[in-house]
């Protein structure tokens, strides 16, 4: 793939932005880092309209727990005030509208796993579109391979 090459053809892009908009949870898998993070975050560009609260996109760059999500959570831009705690966090975020775009999903921790899993029986609302070498393993979740 050349610079400026975009990972998914027009056809995967379209079938990959219905699997976010009617989904819970969609995982971008692929060895390469660089076309999973491109494709992740032009997906929330193109959706932020859709969901009431925005698209918060998130970063991981190295293990995150749970804490470590919540705070960057809170320093997205835009991102209206996130209360500090992880009770208070799953508390706001469990009234939301929105895309949690994680990018890099393999340094989540089994503990931050377990928190999302839960996140999203509370959340009707959350979707979560994230980025790595590896599905999540959540229910439902849809795996589309780079």
């Amino acid at each position: 793939m050349g610079a400026g090459t975009f990972p998914a053809t027009s056809a995967e892009l379209s079938r990959l932005l219905t699997a976010v908009r009617r989904g819970r949870v969609v995982t971008v898998t692929g060895r390469l880092r660089g076309p999973r993070s491109l494709l992740v975050r032009e997906i929330g560009e193109r959706l932020a309209s859709n969901f009431y609260d925005g698209v918060a996109v998130v970063t991981l760059d190295h293990r995150f727990g749970v804490r470590d999500l919540t705070a960057a959570l809170g320093c997205v831009p835009g991102m209206p005030f996130l209360p500090y705690g992880t009770v208070n966090a799953a508390s706001w975020l469990a009234e939301r509208d929105m895309l949690l775009v994680l990018d890099g999903c393999d340094h989540l921790a089994s503990e931050t796993l377990a928190w999302l899993r839960e996140l999203l029986g509370a959340a009707p609302g959350l979707r979560i579109l994230a980025a790595g070498r590896h599905p999540l393993g959540m229910p439902q979740e849809r795996v589309h391979p780079l």
